[in-house]
């Protein structure tokens, strides 16, 4: 069960930061470059939860019995 929940926050996590990393493009059109579009990202901590739900979700799948 913990695994599953370990797996679930990861999944929240992800979508948040991937959610919030596409959103901050819409800065590109306003005519920022995407060297000033990753600067600007890499000082954000709600950028930094894609990476970390990936890490969590991959540390339940791996450690998650095979057998019930």
């Amino acid at each position: 069960m913990g695994y599953i929940l370990l797996f679930l926050i990861g999944f929240g996590l992800a979508v948040s930061g991937g959610v919030t990393i596409i959103a901050y493009m819409n800065f590109l059109p306003a005519g920022i470059s995407w060297m000033e579009y990753f600067i600007f990202i890499k000082g954000r901590i709600e950028c930094y939860f894609l990476p970390i739900g990936f890490l969590l979700m991959m540390i339940a799948i791996q450690r998650f019995p095979e057998k019930l």
